[in-house]
């Protein structure tokens, strides 16, 4: 059995108002082995487009590999646009070493509301992926059970987006003029390429690629992420 733990803190500081949530990088970030074109840092999987979609909106001109130039060009651009990155998953095992979300078990999950609370100027979570089995939105759903709180749905159009009110605690109450806070979440489609298939059967991308015929999956997420980056 592998454990696989999350190589990589939150990423989260004190002007942090929307938060990046995933699961966890592949294990090939945990053991230290990476690609030529993997950056050592969150979502840095060459096989996963976040950053891609990032780039293309921002004009970044990132780079793609192993050096700390590229970690430094990353986080510059959390810093920037106050977006912090803290996945959903600390560790997990699996029996098969991939980065499959169904493969985790024993998973032992990170406390996100603790660092809502730490951080009270967070208002957006940005889920990247739904509520399907052991997705971070799924995870999510799990974690506030302990709380009480529960998701409203707010739009069910794709991306999905739900509300919860966060009750304030005692340390943030003198920068709080309410009982509660009012917390976003928007569960965007998965940047990762497995996610093309159901892309490819949603209405509007049938609708768009029908207009445009050269409209690609890669397009229909940049134009998705756009709003929320």
């Amino acid at each position: 059995m592998f454990k696989h733990q999350h190589p990589y803190n939150p990423f989260i500081n004190e002007t942090t108002t929307k938060l990046i949530v995933g699961t966890l990088p592949p294990p090939r970030f945990s053991t230290g082995v990476l690609l030529e074109r993997d950056v050592d840092f969150c979502y840095g999987s060459c096989y996963n487009s976040l950053w891609l979609f990032i780039d293309k909106i921002h004009n970044l001109n990132l780079r793609y590999d192993n050096s700390q130039a590229a970690i430094e060009q990353r986080k510059q651009f959390l810093i920037n646009h106050n977006i912090g990155i803290c996945d959903m998953v600390e560790s997990c095992e699996r029996e098969k070493i991939d980065a499959s979300d169904l493969g985790m078990q024993n998973i032992q999950l990170r406390d996100l509301i603790g660092y809502l609370h730490q951080f009270p100027n967070i208002d957006t979570l940005l889920f990247t992926g739904g509520n399907s089995k052991n997705g971070p939105e799924y995870f999510f759903r799990k974690h506030i059970k302990d709380y009480g709180i529960t998701l409203k749905l707010v739009s069910n159009d794709i991306p999905r987006i739900h509300e919860f009110k966060l009750p304030v605690i005692a340390s943030e109450a003198k920068q709080s003029l309410s009982n509660e806070r009012t917390i976003k979440t928007v569960s965007l489609t998965s940047s990762s390429g497995s996610a093309n298939r159901a892309i490819g059967s949603m209405p509007l991308f049938k609708q768009l690629k029908q207009n445009n015929p050269k409209f690609t999956a890669f397009d229909f997420r940049v134009m998705q992420y756009r709003e929320f980056f």
